[in-house]
């Protein structure tokens, strides 16, 4: 891919995600104090938006722009916003599945926009990935989509937050069904996006990844499971025999003790409620949600919907306006290596 052009080199584009969740509360939020210098582009329905500010009491305005459009610097009580239309009224808290679409379409928008040049990066607020499912579209969640859309063969999504960095090397699967993906191939190709997103995206030069085992004390040597002795251990063996600085597999009820931390760049979970339980109790409302591997940069906030905080003042916007920085960083980081 080729890099991105100047003219959407600093361009953010911000998902506005389930509107009837508190997607346009963040935005309100992010609206009524953005980043200082930020370029900010909105994608979701201008009139959600602007009925939300007022429910919220907020003064501020979402001024409408066409695809094509500049995007100004962004200033106190002011966003731009690219106005893609719900399906059907919005009510806050309560979902529709008439409107499911329009949240695919908001996303499908802001991959179009990054491909293209227009943008940047992309941030996304929260989906409900339930109505959309219940709407008969197949989803399984952000990252997968977004590996799809860009062609991407394998991404990892990776949160960050509370002085910790937790990657997963299965995402969204029932638990009885994540031994049986942890195969060689997986791991081995998830280790190598790591080390070379550690690199690209966060300057590291030689990350040093912290793999976790799958089992309790990583398999009590082949006594409580044998994966960590036919498979994890000898895909990692094969990543460090290629330079990839890959420690374990280490034990998860100990792996995330400061001291054992400080020796890393970040952790490889083999399954999401292995990892990231850690990660929010330490960061949630700041941690930021980092797609690894894509050709473009996608950053998003480390919670849901939270239907029954929306229009009612108490979202706390923090995850939002660390994904955006976030997201500024790492696309800065691809344009000036």
């Amino acid at each position: 891919m080729s890099a991105v052009p100047a003219r959407g080199e600093s361009v953010v584009s911000i998902t506005v995600g389930e509107p009837a969740g508190i997607g346009p509360d963040l935005c309100v939020s992010l609206a009524l104090s953005p980043p200082a210098g930020a370029r900010l582009l909105l994608l979701g329905d201008a009139m959600v938006l602007e009925a939300r500010a007022r429910a919220l009491g907020a003064a501020v305005s979402f001024d409408r722009l066409g695809a094509d459009d500049p995007v100004p610097a962004a200033r106190p009580g002011h966003l731009p916003v690219l106005h893609v239309p719900v399906a059907a009224p919005v009510r806050a808290g309560m979902l529709d599945t008439a409107n499911a679409s329009h949240v695919l379409q908001l996303i499908d928008t802001a991959v179009d926009g990054c491909l293209s040049g227009r943008q940047a990066a992309m941030v996304t607020c929260p989906v409900h990935k339930g109505v959309i499912n219940d709407a008969g579209i197949a989803f399984t969640g952000h990252t997968e989509r977004l590996a799809e859309r860009t062609g991407t063969d394998r991404v990892v999504m990776m949160l960050s937050g509370g002085g910790m960095r937790v990657a997963l090397a299965t995402t969204h699967l029932p638990l009885a069904a994540v031994p049986a993906a942890i195969t060689p191939a997986l791991l081995d190709a998830t280790l190598a996006v790591m080390h070379a997103a550690l690199r690209r995206d966060f300057g590291i030069d030689s990350p040093r990844i912290l793999v976790a085992g799958l089992n309790p004390h990583a398999g009590e040597g082949g006594h409580l499971g044998r994966e960590e002795i036919e498979t994890i251990g000898p895909a990692l063996a094969r990543a460090r025999a290629l330079g990839i600085d890959a420690r374990g597999p280490l034990p998860a009820d100990t792996l995330f003790n400061p001291d054992r931390l400080a020796e890393a760049d970040a952790v490889l979970a083999m399954y999401h409620d292995q990892g990231l339980p850690v990660l929010k109790h330490a960061s949630f409302g700041r941690g930021v949600n980092i797609t690894l591997g894509m050709p473009i940069v996608r950053t998003s906030v480390d919670h849901g919907t939270a239907l029954d905080l929306a229009g009612s003042g108490r979202a706390d916007p923090g995850s939002l306006r660390e994904a955006v920085v976030e997201a500024i960083a790492i696309a800065r980081r691809r344009a000036h290596p």
